[in-house]
């Protein structure tokens, strides 16, 4: 797709712009307390700003449903903002209307202001065309940031680039070009890798991933279910029994479009679930009724490091195993060192995303080693299952 970015904006000075970002950032005891997603915005929002615009935050807090709630209040995380940025910021309880108008008679050139949170008026949530063109009625352009948000067909995400000439932030660009590196045009050989707990929550996935890539490494619950519907006894290990049936066909359509699905043939299993118990590692086949798979063991491990080194491109969505516990992270660990090491001598592109992904890949240490880390959960899923993005959509000018 083509988009505008930063780069085809003129001279800018003094021009107000509607900047989308997401701010919608975990909170405890009325504290910041994971900056990532407030990092990610700065890029764009002080390009802007040293540019000479009037740059006007749009975000969400939480899901108020189209109604006031002072906890759910922008203001909130006002402080935390501040200071990464680096810059004073102006509050507006509004995002239309006069007390906006009035507020940005008050900003200088390169003056920065956050308008409440979008989602207290219910015309965000319903896309409402009036309520996009009174918030466009305060801005000259409009500038989305927030791919997390561009699964959703929202006033601030989609109708607004309808009404303003709109652009890709630094972020959203970012995001775009590597998601179109990892399946709009990859190099091929293109691996996937797919974790979690269960099939369930990823069916669509599976079935746009096989449809596009050559290998399909299957991890976490989610291989339990595969391998119970090629007839393994997985003992007591968390398994969707009741969708063998598309597993097969997950597995049949595979075979019909060429890719070669990875399911661990020696795994790691316990007793119970829980740090640091007596363990076995064993062939799939040898699996006790009373035990629990819990990792991939150290001989598929290698194998599909083997199968990583062959190819040129990897999405990775989901741990092996349940590695929040040790030992129970040593397949999610070491696989992805090595992706990571593929990918620092230039051999591999390699394009993660999803919250559990995230933190399997910090507490690998790699997360700096991948050519490109998403923090956006929703989106980067519908993405994997080949689904339109109205946020994205919109900034298209093809």
């Amino acid at each position: 797709m083509a988009f505008r970015t930063l780069d085809d904006l003129g001279d800018i000075k003094g021009k107000r712009a509607l900047v989308r970002v997401d701010l919608n950032v975990p909170m405890a005891d009325g504290r910041v307390t994971d900056e990532t997603r407030m990092r990610a915005l700065l890029p764009t929002v002080l390009e802007l700003a040293d540019k000479g615009a009037k740059v006007l935050l749009l975000a969400h807090f939480g899901r108020p449903k189209g109604a006031k709630h002072s906890e759910m209040s922008v203001s909130m995380v006002l402080d935390a903002l501040q200071e990464v940025l680096g810059r004073e910021i102006m509050f507006v309880p509004e995002i239309a209307g006069d007390v906006v108008t009035q507020s940005i008679g008050i900003l200088a050139d390169g003056d920065i202001a956050l308008l409440e949170n979008t989602r207290f008026w219910p015309g965000e949530e319903k896309n409402d065309p009036e309520l996009a063109r009174a918030v466009a009625a305060n801005g000259d352009l409009y500038v989305n940031d927030a791919f997390s948000a561009a699964h959703r067909a929202h006033m601030s995400t989609e109708g607004l680039a309808h009404v303003l000439p709109a652009y890709a932030g630094r972020a959203m660009e970012a995001e775009l070009k590597a998601l179109q590196a990892a399946l709009g045009s990859p190099e091929h050989p293109v691996a996937a890798v797919v974790g979690g707990a269960k099939v369930s929550t990823k069916l669509d996935v599976l079935n746009n991933l096989v449809t596009q890539v050559d290998h399909l490494i299957i991890g976490g619950g989610m291989a339990n279910t595969f391998l119970a519907a090629r007839g393994v006894n997985v003992g007591k290990s968390l398994c969707e029994h009741d969708l063998a049936g598309q597993a097969n066909a997950i597995m049949d359509a595979a075979d019909s479009a060429g890719c070669t699905i990875h399911l661990p043939y020696d795994v790691v299993t316990a007793l119970e679930f829980r740090a640091n118990p007596p363990i076995r590692t064993v062939n799939v086949h040898e699996v006790a009724a009373d035990e629990m798979i819990l990792d991939v063991g150290p001989a598929a491990v290698e194998a599909l490091a083997d199968v990583l080194k062959n190819c040129r491109t990897l999405v990775w969505n989901g741990p092996l195993g349940a590695f929040e516990i040790e030992p129970f992270d040593a397949a999610t660990v070491s696989l992805a060192r090595t992706a990571a090491a593929l990918t620092r001598e230039g051999s591999l592109v390699s394009v993660a995303g999803g919250g559990d992904t995230v933190a399997a890949l910090a507490h690998a240490g790699v997360t700096e080693d991948f050519t490109f880390v998403s923090t956006a959960g929703g989106a980067f899923l519908e993405w994997m299952e080949g689904k339109p993005l109205p946020g994205v959509d919109a900034l298209n000018i093809a």
